[in-house]
C-alpha cells in the first residue's frame, strides 16, 4: 500500500483560536488568519462562531466544514459571520470519526444562553461521563470528547453565578488534555488543564484579546503576545476588557506534564510554548544526537519540515556541513488520490524527493523527528541510497515510542510501534540504515527548557493515572 511520508508521524488533535473586539469590530477576518497561521495542527476539519456582544444574547453565526480553511471558506461564507466575539477552530481527529457533525467549534443553546466552545485535547474519563450525562437525559450529536466537556459547563453552570465558574468546576471533573477557548454571550475564556499538555497562549492587539494555541497566531495578524495561560488557569476577558484569573487549580510545576512534542513536532518552529522556543528547543535536540551519538559522514540533512532544525543543531555541534538533500512539493495538499498499485508510483516520492547533486558519492546523517510505525523511514533511507549515498546514519530527535498516548497525540497501541520489542539493531535493519540513534530519554527535559514534561509514550509513565 503506497504512503504519504507524514503518514509515519505522531498527529496532534487541533488548534483553537478565541478572540474579542471589545470596540465592536467584526472578528472573522482575523479568526480565519489565525486559523490559517494553526493549519498544521489539523487539516480535516474547521470552523468560526461569531456573536455580537450588543446585539441578542442567543444570536450566534456559526460555520464549519469538511476540509482546509481555503476549501471550506469563500469569501462570502467569511463575509457572512458578524460579530465581535468569537472562538475557531482546525480538527485532526484522535477521537471521533471524521466526519462534518465532529467539526469545531460547538455551540450549545441552554437555559441560560449560549456558548460557544473549541477544545484541544483529549479526555480519558469520556466515556464514564458521556454515560452518566446519557443516564440523565443528554442526547448527543458528535462521538467526540469536546461536547462532553460543553454539556458538563452548561450543567455547573445552572449551579453557580459565572460561565468563569462553571467552566473551573467543570474541571474538577474532566480528566486528560484539554485547552479550551470558550465564548458566552458577552465574555471570552481561556482555560487549561492543570498538567499542561498543550497550549493556550493570551495575547492583544488594540481593544482585541485573543487566546490561540500557538503564538506564530499572533503574528499572524498583528497582536502582541502577552502570556501563556497557566496550566489549570482559568482567564477570563469581560465586557469592560477586564482580564480575570482565577489559578486555584494550578499545579506545582513538579507535577505538570507539557506534551514533549509541541517542542519536537506539532507547533510551528517560530512559535513559542510556555516561555520556550520550538526553534531553540529543535536545534538543541540536533546539538545533542551530535553529542551523543556521532558518526563519521560528509554532510548532515533534515527530513521537512520539523527534522530540519535538528539537522542544523547536529551540524553546528559536529561541524560537518549542513545541506538541503530533499526538495519537498508544498503543493500537495491534505489528501491526493492514490495510484493504483500497478502503477508503482511510490506516493513518498509525491512529497518528497532527494536532491542527487547533494547526495551522490555522499555519507548522509539523516536527521528525522520521530519513528512511530516505521512505515516511511525506509523508504526515505531507500531513496537517499537510489540518489547514490554512499552512507545512511539515521538519528531522530525523539526516543523510541514504547506505549501509546492517551492525551490527544495520536500514537497507536504498542502492538503497531516499530519500536516495541524490538532492539535498536533490529529497527536498524528494518530501515535500511547503516546505523541509528535516537534522542535520550534524560535530554527531554533540557530541550524544554527544564520544564517538566509527559513522557509516557516513552517510557509508559504518565502524569496522570490512567485507568482500564
Amino acid at each position: 500500500m503506497s504512503m504519504n511520508y507524514n503518514d509515519d508521524r505522531p498527529h496532534e488533535e487541533c488548534g483553537v483560536f478565541g478572540m474579542y473586539d471589545l470596540s465592536g469590530d467584526n472578528v472573522a477576518d482575523s479568526i480565519y488568519y489565525g486559523l490559517y497561521a494553526l493549519q498544521h495542527r489539523g487539516q480535516e476539519s474547521c470552523g468560526i462562531a461569531v456573536s455580537d456582544t450588543e446585539g441578542d444574547k442567543g444570536n450566534v453565526s456559526c460555520y464549519k466544514d469538511m476540509g482546509l480553511l481555503n476549501e471550506a471558506f469563500s469569501h462570502e461564507r467569511l463575509h457572512s459571520l458578524n460579530g465581535n466575539i468569537g472562538v475557531g477552530h482546525v480538527r485532526y481527529s484522535t477521537t471521533g470519526n471524521s466526519v462534518r457533525e465532529n467539526a469545531q467549534p460547538l455551540v450549545i443553546n441552554y437555559v441560560k444562553g449560549v456558548l460557544g466552545l473549541a477544545h484541544n485535547g483529549n479526555l480519558i474519563n469520556a466515556t464514564e461521563l458521556r454515560e452518566e450525562l446519557a443516564y440523565t437525559g443528554a442526547i448527543f450529536q458528535t462521538t467526540i470528547d469536546s461536547e462532553v466537556i460543553a454539556y458538563i459547563i452548561a450543567r455547573e453552570r445552572l449551579n453557580c453565578g459565572s460561565v468563569e465558574e462553571a467552566v473551573a468546576r467543570s474541571m474538577d471533573r474532566i480528566k486528560g488534555a484539554y485547552s479550551l477557548v470558550i465564548m458566552s454571550p458577552r465574555k471570552l475564556i481561556g482555560a487549561r488543564d492543570p498538567y499542561g499538555f498543550r497550549p493556550l497562549v493570551i495575547g492583544k492587539k488594540d481593544e482585541t484579546y485573543i487566546f490561540t494555541s500557538e503564538s506564530c497566531a499572533l503574528d499572524t495578524i498583528g497582536a502582541t503576545y502577552i502570556r501563556d495561560v497557566e496550566p489549570g488557569e482559568v482567564v477570563t476577558i469581560d465586557s469592560e476588557g477586564k482580564l480575570n484569573s482565577d489559578r486555584s487549580r494550578c499545579l506545582p510545576e513538579s507535577k505538570r506534564g507539557r506534551c514533549v512534542f509541541e517542542y519536537i513536532y506539532f507547533s510551528r518552529p517560530d512559535s513559542y510554548f510556555d516561555g520556550v522556543s520550538v526553534y531553540k528547543s529543535r536545534v538543541l535536540a540536533g546539538k545533542y544526537l551530535a553529542i551523543d551519538s556521532p558518526v563519521e559522514a560528509d554532510i548532515v540533512t533534515g527530513v521537512p519540515d520539523s527534522g530540519l532544525q535538528a539537522a542544523i543543531g547536529y551540524a553546528h555541534e559536529s561541524g560537518i556541513p549542513y545541506a538541503q538533500a530533499f526538495i519537498k512539493n508544498s503543493y500537495v495538499g491534505r489528501t491526493f488520490i492514490k495510484p493504483a498499485q500497478e502503477a508503482r508510483v511510490n506516493s513518498v516520492r509525491v512529497k518528497l524527493n532527494a536532491l542527487r547533486e547533494v547526495v551522490d558519492g555522499k555519507r548522509i546523517i539523516m536527521i528525522d523527528d520521530s519513528i512511530v510505525r516505521g512505515t516511511t523511514s525506509d523508504r526515505i533511507v531507500r531513496m537517499l541510497r537510489e540518489a547514490g549515498a554512499k552512507e545512511v546514519h539515521m538519528r531522530v530527535s525523539s526516543p523510541p515510542f514504547l506505549h501509546p498516548c492517551f492525551f490527544g497525540t495520536d500514537v497507536p497501541d504498542e502492538d503497531q510501534l516499530l519500536a516495541y520489542n524490538r532492539s535498536l539493531e533490529d529497527i536498524r535493519k528494518i530501515i535500511g540504515a547503516d546505523s541509528l540513534a535516537y534522542l535520550g530519554i534524560d535530554r527531554l527535559s533540557e530541550i524544554a527548557g527544564g520544564l517538566n514534561i509527559c513522557t509516557g509514550c516513552f517510557t509508559g509513565k504518565y502524569p496522570v493515572e490512567i485507568s482500564d
